[in-house]
């Protein structure tokens, strides 16, 4: 494990931190695949640390959360969840560089290459058909594995060909959609981040892709599966852009957005989800506490101006920082919550419940809800070198985790 995480604490807060922190990761390595039950205390304010500091109510642990794997390097990204229970996990190679499965299924805590070792790993498939960097990831009404492939390996350009949106049939292992990104819809600083698959518009069904953008040109890309067209869209919409100003609050530590020396992961257009009927797209950039939305109907209509497009948005108000988003059978989103340690629910009526809050919850990424759990990446993004004056403080096991979910309440 990399030395110097006191490094991106502050000084008020270290001691307290560093107790916490080591309590909760002692937790995962000794028992990684056993539940974490936690509730917050009903004398919260009597709460303290083992050096007698007092700890404040909204950092308790709290909710249930369990560990289905403890992963080495590289640490995974993406996660989708199929109708039989299947969870797939995906290994970008944008931020660094390795030579395991870029796609892998979950199987007893490990994850073991999927649809096999010649499409994930280099190979002697053409570049279009070989799985680059897959980030995002989702399963259609259909129980079909979709994702979207941003083709960048770090500190090289996209090569023609990578950039594409996969799809496959987890039965068959069959491929049944590779649809290479092309300019205008892909940038040379593209990041094509995550997708929603909505099979009711279209042929085929539509895909709406969020380009977080590794630079300053984010946007949604739109693309009919069947035909293969793809625009991109609202790429100066404040809806889509990085909040100028933001200042995210990061393991006791604010961090200034700066879109030109990140010192936190940064980007427009990143969090998605579909409503549970496909109507309406929910989105958020990253570097922002908005949620907004638009109908599908409109967004998947290739005839619509911007402008047009641009009338429709509508600001849902705000939510907390996310990385990803989700949508279980009842419409209720979920939300990774990385400046709270958090995953917390939006509900139908806009409040906002904690649903597991627990300091092993650093950076936390792909998400994905059923009607039985919401599942989730801790990724430690904020720990990489880059955020960091050149010192990776990421430290392995990456966990993979699942929180219990029931009705709303009727």
């Amino acid at each position: 494990m990399p030395s110097g995480s006191d490094h991106i604490e502050t000084s008020a807060s270290a001691s307290e931190n560093r107790v916490r922190r080591r309590a909760f990761l002692s937790v995962a390595a000794v028992s990684p695949l056993l539940p974490v039950v936690s509730a917050v205390s009903a004398h919260a304010e009597d709460q303290r640390t083992a050096d007698g500091a007092a700890m404040a109510q909204d950092m308790l642990p709290a909710g249930t959360m369990e560990v289905i794997g403890a992963l080495p390097d590289p640490g995974p990204s993406g996660i989708t969840v199929t109708p039989d229970n299947r969870v797939f996990l995906s290994f970008p190679r944008h931020a660094e560089d390795h030579n395991h499965p870029a796609l892998g299924e979950l199987r007893n805590g490990k994850a073991v290459a999927w649809p096999d070792e010649k499409t994930t790993l280099q190979s002697s498939l053409p570049i279009d058909q070989r799985l680059i960097s897959p980030h995002g990831m989702t399963t259609d009404t259909q129980g079909h594995l979709w994702l979207i492939d941003d083709g960048k390996i770090v500190g090289h350009p996209i090569p023609p060909g990578a950039a594409k949106i996969v799809g496959y049939d987890t039965t068959t292992r069959k491929r049944i959609a590779n649809i290479v990104l092309k300019a205008p819809a892909l940038l040379p600083d593209s990041h094509m981040n995550d997708l929603r698959v909505d099979l009711t518009h279209g042929e085929k069904g539509t895909v709406f892709v969020a380009d977080s953008s590794f630079g300053t040109s984010p946007g949604l890309v739109v693309v009919d599966v069947a035909s293969g067209r793809q625009r991109r869209v609202l790429t100066q919409h404040p809806s889509i852009l990085a909040e100028p100003g933001f200042v995210a609050v990061l393991e006791g530590k604010p961090r200034h957005y700066k879109a030109k020396h990140a010192q936190f992961p940064t980007g427009g257009v990143d969090s998605i989800t579909l409503s549970t009927d496909c109507s309406t797209l929910y989105y958020s950039p990253l570097t922002s506490r908005r949620l907004y939305s638009l109908p599908t109907s409109l967004l998947s209509d290739f005839s619509l101006t911007d402008q047009q497009l641009s009338d429709a948005v509508v600001d849902l108000g705000e939510k907390v920082m996310t990385d990803g988003l989700a949508t279980d059978p009842w419409n209720r989103l979920y939300l990774t919550a990385g400046e709270h340690d958090a995953i917390m629910r939006r509900n139908t009526d806009g409040s906002i419940d904690v649903i597991a809050r627990d300091q092993r919850i650093i950076w936390p990424d792909g998400i994905f809800a059923d009607k039985s759990y919401v599942y989730c990446v801790l990724g430690q993004w904020n720990r990489l070198a880059g955020f960091n004056d050149g010192h990776n403080l990421r430290q392995p096991p990456y966990l993979v985790v699942r929180c219990p979910i029931t009705p709303p309440a009727t």
